[in-house]
């Protein structure tokens, strides 16, 4: 057994298909087939199901798959540590980010820039559900997103909470002159206006939508999208409103939209910046993660 058996499996649990892993890998199909066979036939167990095609892992292979990850994410590790002994740090880190959280990821990672000017950073926009599978499988370093309190605790990630400054309807005050006020929306006065959202499948209009239920109010959802550029601009040519937390637009992006407190509830999860426990991080994640703690808004 060697690492880049290791590294072709995980490549294969992430591709799920044997030409893409193997592209990945950086050699042809029939090599890579071919050092899974002999890792196969080295640990005795079946771990891949064959046929035409890629069909999945055996339990088997589920077990040993989660070794895998475990082995070349410290390889990995190993890797970023002597080089940032050699170089200093530098890199790139996998960085996984939940839409419409409550922090501008482009001003942290330009402050970071600022101790860090080698880092280099790879963003994947995930699901909640899918940031958590992410940092656990090690398929990225750092996770910025909303997260349960249990869960936290429970996989022992190291923590730097995020803070919830609010939720906030942003419009063009051209096309909505009547919302140009400072005090905060009621949630009624909300449900009224046309809404740009996110899909439903994100936490954050999810938490929208729990709301408006909860008050039994049927708001009117004219946009929705997984693109924040997308119901950006949609606010920006008067489809409607852009609903988001407090923080997480660059404020030199709202060219002429204004912005609106709105009087909702706290949402259920936490927001938080997470990596993996100590002695587990990356060299890279626990760098970033030092410098960046010490750089979000209280």
């Amino acid at each position: 057994m060697d690492i880049k058996q290791l590294i072709y499996l995980c490549n294969l649990e992430r591709e799920r298909h044997f030409g893409r892993a193997a592209e990945a890998s950086f050699v042809t199909q029939p090599t890579l087939s071919m050092r899974l066979k002999n890792l196969e036939r080295e640990l005795g167990l079946p771990l891949i199901n064959r046929s035409n095609n890629f069909a999945g892992f055996t339990p088997e292979g589920d077990r040993v798959l989660a070794w895998a990850r475990e082995i070349v994410s410290v390889y990995q590790g190993l890797k970023l540590e002597v080089e940032s002994l050699k170089h200093g740090v530098n890199g790139t880190l996998r960085v996984g980010v939940v839409p419409q959280c409550s922090v501008a990821l482009p001003l942290l990672l330009k402050a970071v820039q600022a101790r860090y000017p080698q880092l280099d950073y790879r963003i994947a926009v995930l699901s909640a559900d899918q940031l958590l599978e992410a940092l656990n499988s090690h398929t990225v370093d750092v996770g910025i997103g909303f997260f349960e309190m249990a869960t936290l605790r429970e996989l022992h990630f190291q923590t730097e909470m995020l803070a919830d400054r609010g939720v906030e309807a942003i419009f063009h005050p051209d096309h909505f002159p009547a919302l140009v006020a400072e005090t905060p929306l009621t949630l009624d006065e909300l449900a009224q206006q046309p809404l740009c959202l996110a899909e439903p499948t994100r936490y954050f209009r999810r938490y929208l939508d729990m709301a408006f239920r909860e008050a039994t109010l049927v708001p009117r959802v004219i946009v929705e999208s997984a693109s924040v550029m997308q119901l950006m601009q949609c606010a920006q040519v008067g489809l409607g409103l852009l609903v988001s937390p407090v923080g997480h637009l660059l404020p030199a992006s709202l060219q002429g939209l204004q912005q609106r407190a709105i009087t909702l509830p706290p949402m259920a999860r936490q927001a938080a910046l997470v990596i993996a426990e100590p002695g587990r991080a990356t060299p890279l994640a626990q760098h970033f993660f030092d410098e960046a703690r010490g750089l979000l808004p209280i």
